[in-house]
């Protein structure tokens, strides 16, 4: 597996009042170009941050990470993040709110019609030409996290990273962008992390499930591979054996070794 991003002995303290508080430790893991990952584990395992050390929102206070050969030394581009909030800025039509995005990354090297080209790609990418002049608060919560991936998509990332980005939304709502999203990847094939606390997500949407140990101090527990060919349809896997057994996998990790590990602790 060629080595996409590469996470070596990563660890990460934050001063508190009552002393550093180590939230991740010795993490390493190996992401291949164009795989899907996601992070699960218990509240306060350290998903997010792990996420962010990879967005280059925050440094490792030990180790280091590599993205496409160079070492991940602050935010890029190259590295797209959507998160939960859809922090789409209010004042701005959708059209607007990618558009901001694709000026940044590439207005400096194109006009203007290659820009607004690039915009109404993302937009239609989501499914969302219809609502390009509408405003946030003119559209529902499943829309504009469609706007929120749009503009992501559009700086055309090497990886995408993805903060529960389906965590707010109603299941049916969650269930069709869950299905477009496996879409995307396949039509961009972006490698994509994600961060989700839903198991049944993890095993649709993941190639690997990467499971993490309970905070503090947290760190990879295991990994399971996802054996389940692509296109996937979930209303197929819901009685496949493959799928059934990668999800009781990961439902004896979370509740049965990690719960058992808790409670010894306490």
């Amino acid at each position: 597996m060629k080595k996409f991003v590469l996470v070596e002995d990563a660890g990460m303290r934050f001063a508190t009042k009552k002393g550093p508080f180590v939230a991740l430790r010795d993490v390493s893991l190996s992401i291949a170009r164009g795989e899907f990952i996601a992070l699960i584990g218990h509240s306060g395992c350290g998903k997010s941050t792990l996420l962010n050390l990879i967005a280059g929102l925050t440094t490792p206070t030990d180790g280091a990470l590599i993205c496409d050969g160079r070492e991940i030394a602050g935010p890029g581009p190259e590295r797209a993040v959507v998160f939960q909030n859809h922090s789409l800025l209010p004042w701005l039509t959708c059209f607007e709110n990618v558009h901001l995005a694709v000026e940044r990354v590439f207005g400096a090297r194109e006009g203007r019609a290659k820009l607004k080209a690039r915009t109404n790609e993302a937009l239609a990418l989501v499914g969302l030409s219809h609502a390009e002049q509408k405003y946030p608060h003119e559209i529902s919560g499943g829309m504009k996290q469609r706007v929120g991936i749009a503009r992501a998509l559009s700086m055309q990332p090497k990886v995408l990273l993805m903060d529960e980005p389906f965590g707010a939304l109603d299941a049916l709502t969650r269930a069709r962008l869950q299905d477009e999203l496996m879409k995307i990847c396949e039509a961009t094939q972006a490698t994509t992390v994600m961060v989700t606390h839903d198991v049944d997500e993890a095993v649709l949407l993941a190639d690997r499930i990467v499971m993490m140990t309970n905070g503090p101090a947290a760190t990879i527990g295991e990994i399971l591979a996802v054996d389940l060919p692509r296109p996937r349809d979930r209303l197929a896997l819901a009685h496949d054996a493959r799928y059934l057994d990668c999800r009781a996998a990961v439902l004896s990790f979370l509740y049965e070794k990690q719960a058992h590990r808790e409670s010894i602790a306490a």
